[in-house]
């Protein structure tokens, strides 16, 4: 059976990246010229030689991104459950080999902490865990879903990798999209970065969205962590790791994530730093490479980048994240997996949003128009 695995070993890591810094500011008006943009055109626009034409790849992002889902703006906020973890991630502030105090949230905590999150004004929620198949494995899943699923339209999680058969279980409790982030496509780094525990397993974490897709999910989201190799050869990476999801699985939705190397626990200098203006680069080729996919910004970036990324192409946006287990009601002062840069309460970031010209929107309507499919 025919999985990404299989298209990603036709492509050769130090080959793409010679060619993506090779192309000349012709080859960027080229394609810019095209109305249709191809993963070969895609290669060009993240190109250290597109950077001049930022401006002329925004305004045209930015048309797209209206032309597809208008003046809106989704609003999510994530809840983490658990920052127990087995494995060794060099980046991560969960990692196993971090001495820090571990908590996993009870039933009545994780209530305590959707009656606050509820009175913030969110719909869709986004549960997160360390990667512990013995504590916060499919069982402790499955009873957090059916225990809150009354209180949102949309349950997202960004868990450990699970099987086909586990996210089936998860889709007929209620399961919304699953987020799950390869980290980097470099093997050899991401075994670096990923020495011990279930999370080494290159192969396994790469077939996930396969998995997802078999099992039926709504949405999946993908992306990598950047900083960790070079932030051009990974996105194209995750670019034909979309183009392939959406013609393998045509009827799930997809969303792209941004996520750059952030202070932590347990700390790791970017390998490659990626800049403001790199980031607002990328988020514009993958609008224009495709105007259906959905791309989020979490609060790890700053509120300044946050301000001007939102007229670009983003669609989805977190808000007041706290990303310690409890960290809403029950224990805000239990460590985090990384710090937030943009604190603004979600009250602010509504009326920034708001203030550009652009309707918040709770929860994602397309699962309720879809459910006589």
């Amino acid at each position: 059976m025919s999985n990404f695995l299989n298209t990603f070993n036709l492509y050769d890591w130090d080959t793409l990246e010679k060619e993506i810094y090779s192309f000349s500011s012709q080859d960027v008006e080229q394609v810019l010229l095209k109305d249709k943009i191809t993963l070969d055109d895609f290669k060009v626009l993240i190109s250290p030689a597109a950077k001049p034409f930022i401006e002329e790849m925004a305004q045209r992002s930015h048309a797209l991104t209206k032309k597809r889902f208008g003046n809106t703006i989704q609003m999510y906020v994530p809840m983490y459950l658990s920052n127990e973890c087995q494995n060794i991630c060099t980046y991560c502030g969960f990692s196993l080999t971090n001495k820090i105090p571990r908590k996993t949230l009870t039933d009545k905590e994780i209530l305590k902490e959707v009656a606050h999150i509820k009175q913030l004004g969110y719909d869709h929620i986004l549960l997160v865990t360390g990667e512990a198949n013995s504590t916060v494995g499919v069982s402790y899943l499955k009873n957090a879903i059916a225990l809150i699923r009354e209180h949102f339209s949309n349950i997202s999680i960004e868990v450990q990798p699970l099987d086909q058969e586990e996210y089936e279980i998860l889709i007929e409790e209620g399961l919304y999209a699953v987020l799950v982030y390869q980290e980097t496509y470099h093997k050899a780094t991401y075994k670096t970065h990923h020495p011990k525990g279930k999370k080494s397993n290159f192969e396994y974490r790469l077939d996930t969205p396969d998995r997802l897709g078999k099992a039926g999910v709504h949405k999946i989201g993908i992306g990598a962590l950047f900083g960790l190799e070079d932030w051009r050869v990974d996105s194209f990476y995750t670019a034909l790791h979309l183009k392939y999801l959406q013609k393998t699985y045509w009827k799930t939705k997809y969303s792209i994530s941004f996520p750059r190397l952030r202070p932590h626990e347990g700390e790791v200098q970017p390998k490659v730093e990626m800049t403001d203006a790199d980031l607002a680069q990328l988020i514009c080729a993958y609008r224009l490479l495709d105007e259906d996919v959905e791309l989020s910004m979490s609060t790890r970036e700053s509120e300044t980048f946050r301000n001007h990324i939102i007229n670009l192409g983003i669609t989805s946006i977190s808000a007041e994240s706290k990303t310690n287990p409890g960290g809403y009601a029950v224990a805000p002062q239990s460590l985090e997996q990384f710090e937030i840069s943009d604190e603004r309460s979600t009250e602010e970031i509504k009326q920034m949003i708001q203030s550009q010209g652009y309707e918040v929107v709770w929860k994602d309507w397309d699962k309720t128009f879809s459910k006589s499919d």
